[in-house]
């Protein structure tokens, strides 16, 4: 310990200062920028991210085709059934980020996640696999027959279903967040590195989401959902254990001192009083020896008044307008898992003579996108951009954010025109009231509004990462990225609540706007009013854009 500390003194001294904020693993400051943290570190975090987005959307992405499959839900309840627990998935990180930042920490928080996330997966898989937790199903000479799930199996399922959205309110804000802290925001190129981590670990995301689309639905309705479920399982272990071999090579950020809460009621109550001083950094957090208080101290109290007036002058409330106003993106969101997939079922999805293409595959071509417009955003329109601005991100976060809200308004109005269409052939074929018959009308029509959304997601997923990451106080960044995931939470319940307040007053009319028989829907009626809805939040999303003020360290203006 002596020794440890006798190096880091010499190294103040000699003008070699520690990355502000962290240590490594073993507690100490951390004085090398090439042996922790950085790319390396990073890589490591982004290969757990992969393995978890394959995991999650392995059950979420066709998790309506199980509810109205062998749990026999109708169409409206799974789609509620399906909105609810995804909404409940994105607010719980509010809790999570909570835990992370004052008490526990992001790594403990991250393995302990991990740890309910595979126990949660695990029992699904066997909710799906024994004979006393699934349906009993048996098959007739035209048709599969399945018997009412009862009441035990049903609660098992959504045990285990809600115990997986527990395990991903603590994984999900903190993954993210210690991946981002393994830059340095102060030093300028790894400050300009961690704009393009933000880039990059979305990259990673929908690409473990791509294997999902493709490998997993196909084997969840061709093989079995035992083996559906099975896999994700197996993705989430490996991810922990991906997650544990980089233990020596991260950055760790000290614990703030003050519940995130405590903040909040402070920025509530700002206007109201004035404070007049200023808590300094203590340098004996960090270091415990006479001879290295003066060299620590006289350095973090330089840092300690700019980050102090980057906490205290802006506030956590001042991102809320921007929070409110991007609610109806996460509602459009909410429809490429339910509807959009519902849609696809009913259309012709061959290729070849024999293979069908399950309808929530579909969702990989929102991945795809990703995939392939990252790396042009990234290497080419940032550079472009940057040379017009001088920004080093090229545009403003919120000027990304507004070109994704666009373009996600833009995907559901072609939902709702190819929705239009897929409703006037059913008429002009006869299949009104034919609704296990396939409509001809190949399932390529869907693509588009898949498209649109993941070119949407490149600006307004990231950008919102990111914003809500660089705006948070520097100790309260878990609880960023969870406000962040709210924003999909809460636009999951506006869905939901849409979705059965819509199906009610359209069913006194006669046939619902969800209607079981699609053919007698009107989901591009729904799809209508949501563009509606969402071009009305966009207007607001300018206008509160046009006022924001960022923290005082970045000079922007939108």
């Amino acid at each position: 310990m002596g020794g440890e500390l006798e190096s880091a003194s010499r190294q103040i001294r000699s003008g070699h200062l520690p990355v502000d904020g962290v240590v490594d693993y073993r507690g100490r400051p951390v004085f090398s920028r090439s042996t922790y943290g950085g790319w390396t570190s990073a890589f490591f975090i982004i290969g757990v991210e992969v393995a978890e987005r394959f995991a999650y959307y392995g059950i979420s992405s066709n998790l309506i085709t199980y509810l109205t499959g062998p749990l026999q839900e109708s169409t409206a309840s799974a789609a509620a059934n399906v909105n609810a627990w995804s909404g409940v998935s994105m607010m719980l990180p509010l809790l999570g980020g909570t835990l992370a930042d004052s008490y526990i920490g992001r790594y403990r928080t991250i393995v302990v996640a991990s740890l309910l996330y595979v126990l949660g997966l695990a029992m699904l898989t066997l909710s799906a696999v024994s004979p006393a937790l699934r349906p009993t199903e048996w098959r007739t000479n035209v048709y599969l027959q399945r018997c009412l799930p009862t009441q035990y199996q049903t609660v098992f399922f959504f045990f285990s279903l809600y115990l997986a959205a527990i395990a991903q309110g603590g994984h999900k804000p903190c993954v993210q967040a210690f991946g981002a802290d393994q830059f340095d925001e102060n030093d300028p190129e790894e400050c300009k590195s961690r704009s393009s981590f933000f880039n990059w670990w979305y990259f990673g995301m929908n690409g473990g989401m791509i294997f999902t689309f493709l490998i997993v639905n196909y084997v969840q309705e061709e093989v079995g959902w035992g083996l559906g479920f099975g896999i994700p399982c197996i993705s989430m272990a490996l991810a922990m254990v991906v997650f544990l071999v980089g233990t020596r090579s991260y950055r760790y950020c000290l614990l703030t001192s003050k519940n995130p809460f405590t903040d909040l009621a402070q920025a509530c109550t700002r206007p109201f009083r004035k404070l007049q001083n200023q808590p300094k950094l203590d340098a004996e957090l960090l270091f415990h020896t006479c001879s290295l208080y003066r060299a620590a101290e006289d350095w973090y109290d330089s840092r300690g008044n700019e980050e102090h007036k980057g906490e205290s002058s802006p506030g956590i409330l001042r991102l809320f307008p921007i929070w409110a106003s991007c609610l109806m993106h996460a509602v459009v969101f909410a429809q490429s898992s339910t509807f959009f997939t519902k849609q696809g079922s009913t259309m012709d999805r061959r290729i070849g003579p024999t293979f069908l293409i399950p309808p929530a595959a579909l969702q990989s071509f929102i991945s795809i996108s990703v995939v392939v417009f990252i790396p042009i955003y990234d290497r080419i329109l940032v550079p472009i951009a940057r040379a017009f601005t001088g920004r080093p991100s090229g545009v403003t976060m919120l000027q990304r954010i507004g070109i994704g809200l666009f373009l996600s308004i833009a995907s559901i109005v072609v939902a709702a025109l190819v929705e239009m269409k897929r409703l006037r052939t059913a008429r002009d074929f006869g299949l009104v009231d034919l609704p296990n018959a396939t409509i001809p009308m190949s399932l390529w029509w869907l693509v588009p509004q898949y498209v649109l959304y993941g070119a949407s997601d490149v600006f307004a997923m990231v950008g919102l990462q990111e914003f809500f990451y660089d705006q948070m106080p520097d100790g309260l960044r878990s609880l960023g990225l969870a406000l962040y995931l709210s924003i999909f939470g809460i636009g999951s319940f506006i869905s939901s609540f849409l979705v059965s307040a819509i199906d009610r007053a359209s069913r006194n009319n006669g046939d619902s706007w969800f209607s079981n028989n699609l053919n007698r829907g009107h989901l591009d009626y729904f799809y209508w009013l949501i563009t509606g809805l969402s071009s009305a939040a966009l207007i607001f999303f300018l206008y509160f854009a046009r006022l924001f003020h960022y923290k005082s360290k970045i000079k922007a203006t939108v």
